[in-house]
């Protein structure tokens, strides 16, 4: 009856002991505790049940048997009702006095043998002792298990988990992901730098750990796998040199492990969502899409479209359907200052991204993670606005196409640096004809108009008489002098040599262009 309240909230308020003359009151150690009515024990009829205490809230007769006979009655009481734990403990604390009872009820009726009363003490403490061990591990699981709901009602997290298993268990917690690689270390002496294990180890290593079913002791670490459906998807350990990690250490490392798995597959599944979401918002931009719901979209993805972005096309030859190759880029521009939008069509990864592409850095950086050099990419003029996207997108097929069509096949080509292949092909606007004459002309037409000159005309005669000094002079009613000196001021302004024959070429162009199809305008 002493032994009660050290199960938890609870009082031993009576006992009895079953006579030939019925049932024989034992009084609690509380001497000013109330008593049980004999009339209540009666009405129990030798079963178990509830007896009324004045200021209880919950009171309970428990009956001692053994093999079916009535023993006596264990009166508890409590301020509440106890949960599934108490009722265990309680039944257990139950059990153990019917057997000691049940063992001094058939010893010899002369109390003076000392070696049967040694005996039924020696099992009554054997007996607590097991209680005591049990309620230990109970509230060592329970104290687990609150740690971890703890965890998750604070939203959970890899750092989250390692710091509350060194907490519980006192030894250092990691997690690596299935590669080998260190996502998160809580405790002291974390190694640096970390060691790397080579993939023939790692795999033998979790091959090992796999075939038991829980946690493995491998070379100075305990070890369990986070499989949640049966997919490996991180490692989470003890380092645990010394060999110092008892079975609390065990059952912690198994539930953490459990915890991890169901953070790790939550975080794919935001990952595989979120990566839906926006390879979906690429997809729309490409075609069109309303301005207004493109920037709400992209805001909710954490993607800023008020920026101006480039338009990247990336096509690979002999890469796989399999995914590998969008996500081959996908690393590769990992390493960008922004992350970009990516999809696929076809045989081509299309990039939506802020930052102009270093040409030589991304298509080395590529050539790298597919094992091959002979891959093109396109790249679009900047895009200031999500309806602009669709011409971007354009203009990055169409420098993808000349890249692949050229002599030079492989490496990167920017829409903005083609020259006269702008305007060459299907599918020309006026727009990208008054772009391709800004790039060559723009700053003679600038200064033309600032200057009241006539430098664009003085290119064209000079181009239409072929580069003939005294034809363009006569043309242009000029001297020859003058001719040269407006010449020697389109080199300045422009920056261009007209010596070199792709720049006559383009210059040419453009000034045709600028007469023919644009009628001269500024």
């Amino acid at each position: 009856m002493r032994h009660v309240s050290t199960l938890g909230p609870y009082h031993a308020e009576a006992g009895y002991l079953a006579t030939g003359d019925g049932l024989s009151s034992v009084p609690g150690h509380d001497a000013g505790a109330p008593t049980v009515g004999d009339a209540w024990m009666k009405e129990l009829d030798a079963a178990d049940g509830s007896v009324s205490l004045p200021e209880r809230s919950w009171n309970w007769a428990f009956g001692l048997r053994r093999a079916g006979r009535l023993l006596g009655y264990i009166v508890v009481s409590s301020t509440s009702e106890p949960d599934q734990q108490g009722r265990f403990l309680l039944s257990t604390l139950v059990e153990l006095t019917s057997a000691a009872l049940s063992l001094a009820a058939t010893r010899p009726a002369h109390h003076d043998n000392t070696g049967e009363l040694r005996r039924v003490r020696t099992q009554r403490d054997t007996a607590l002792r097991q209680l005591d061990t049990t309620r230990s591990e109970l509230h060592m699981h329970e104290t687990v298990h609150e740690t971890l709901a703890g965890v998750a009602a604070r939203g959970g997290g890899e750092d989250a988990i390692t710091q509350a298993l060194y907490e519980l268990t006192g030894l250092p917690a990691l997690i690596e992901d299935r590669f080998g690689n260190l996502r998160s270390w809580a405790g002291p002496n974390r190694p640096d730098p970390y060691p790397v294990r080579s993939s023939t180890c790692q795999q033998e290593m979790l091959r090992q750990v796999a075939r038991e079913a829980g946690p493995v002791k491998v070379k100075g670490r305990l070890i369990a796998l986070a499989r949640p459906r049966g997919e490996l998807l991180g490692v989470l350990a003890l380092e645990d040199p010394g060999a110092t990690a008892d079975e609390h250490a065990v059952f912690a490392l198994d539930q953490s492990q459990r915890s991890l798995g169901q953070e790790l597959m939550h975080m794919r599944e935001l990952t595989e969502v979120g990566l839906r979401l926006r390879r979906q918002l690429i997809d729309d931009l490409l075609e069109g899409v309303d301005e207004t719901n493109a920037y709400a979209r992209a805001e909710a993805l954490g993607h800023d479209l008020q920026r101006t972005h480039y338009v990247v096309v990336v096509y690979w030859p002999g890469n796989a359907p399999d995914g590998s190759f969008t996500r081959a880029v996908e690393q590769t521009a990992a390493s960008m200052a922004t992350r970009p939008l990516i999809t696929r069509r076809g045989d081509r990864v299309i990039l939506l991204t802020e930052a102009r592409p270093n040409a030589d850095a991304v298509h080395a950086a590529l050539a790298h993670e597919l094992g091959t050099p002979d891959g093109a990419i396109g790249v679009s003029t900047p895009c200031d606005s999500p309806d602009a996207v669709p011409r971007c997108y354009q203009e990055a097929l169409r420098a993808l196409d000349v890249r692949q069509n050229s002599r030079q096949h492989s490496g990167t080509t920017f829409f903005d640096e083609l020259g006269l292949y702008r305007i060459l092909g299907p599918g020309n606007s006026l727009r990208e004809l008054e772009g391709f004459v800004r790039e060559w002309l723009g700053q003679l037409i600038d200064y033309d108009a600032e200057h009241d000159t006539d430098l664009v005309e003085t290119l064209s005669r000079y181009f239409d008489c072929g580069g003939n000094y005294d034809d363009a002079a006569a043309a242009l009613t000029v001297h020859r002098s003058t001719l040269r000196y407006r010449l020697q001021r389109i080199r300045e302004i422009s920056d261009r040599d007209l010596t070199d024959v792709d720049t006559r070429l383009n210059l040419q162009v453009a000034t045709r262009v600028w007469k023919i199809i644009l009628g001269g305008r500024h």
